[in-house]
């Protein structure tokens, strides 16, 4: 379908519907208490609602603000590239140039100085460079883990996932938010516990 004219507002309403495309990519994570997938829209969602609510546990130096708008971007190349499981470090790095162009295409689609703008805070995201990307990056990583809590360990045990894998993959969070991850660990040794974790 060609793009519909919207005067000068053309290129971000056809940026819009291009990134609509991402309600359709599927994510290893049913949502919480149903037999379906969430999608990767529904994520970005979710985590940018998460940095809003957890802003006032958040480090002062953190500007929430810039961590909302990552949150909405950070997955978009998903449209191109679809979702790999964050366990998968091959598969990881074999996305990531692929991810890249993605971000270059999609982007691409909007006038300056947006397309400059988004481009940059994804990249900034992608970098993890910056104390708000750190942050940002750390609830990204701890949002889906909060998931699998609250479903049975769903998504891990699918996978076939260890109590190590999510440890080791996540230091990172760690030391972003200790406050919090010192809980998400305890929760996890109970995790594997119950069999939710190899």
């Amino acid at each position: 379908m060609s793009p519909l004219p919207f005067g000068v507002m053309s290129d971000v309403i056809a940026f819009l519907m291009e990134i609509d495309k991402l309600k359709q990519v599927e994510r290893r994570t049913k949502i919480i208490g149903k037999d379906r997938q969430e999608n990767s829209a529904e994520h970005s969602w979710h985590f940018a609602v998460a940095a809003m609510s957890l802003a006032p546990f958040a480090p002062a130096e953190v500007n929430m603000s810039r961590v909302v708008q990552m949150a909405l971007l950070h997955d978009i190349v998903e449209i191109d590239v679809g979702d790999v499981l964050v366990y998968d470090l091959a598969a990881r790095e074999a996305v990531a140039q692929k991810e890249a162009l993605a971000a270059e295409r999609l982007f691409g689609l909007l006038p300056e100085p947006q397309r400059g703008d988004f481009l940059a805070l994804w990249q900034e995201y992608e970098a993890g460079v910056s104390e708000d990307a750190r942050f940002a990056s750390s609830l990204d990583r701890i949002l889906p883990i909060l998931q699998n809590l609250h479903n049975e360990g769903q998504s891990w045990r699918e996978n076939n996932i260890s109590l190590e894998q999510v440890l080791t993959r996540n230091a990172r969070a760690g030391e972003s938010w200790p406050e919090l991850w010192q809980h998400v660990v305890s929760h996890l040794y109970l995790a594997q516990e119950k069999g939710w974790l190899r």
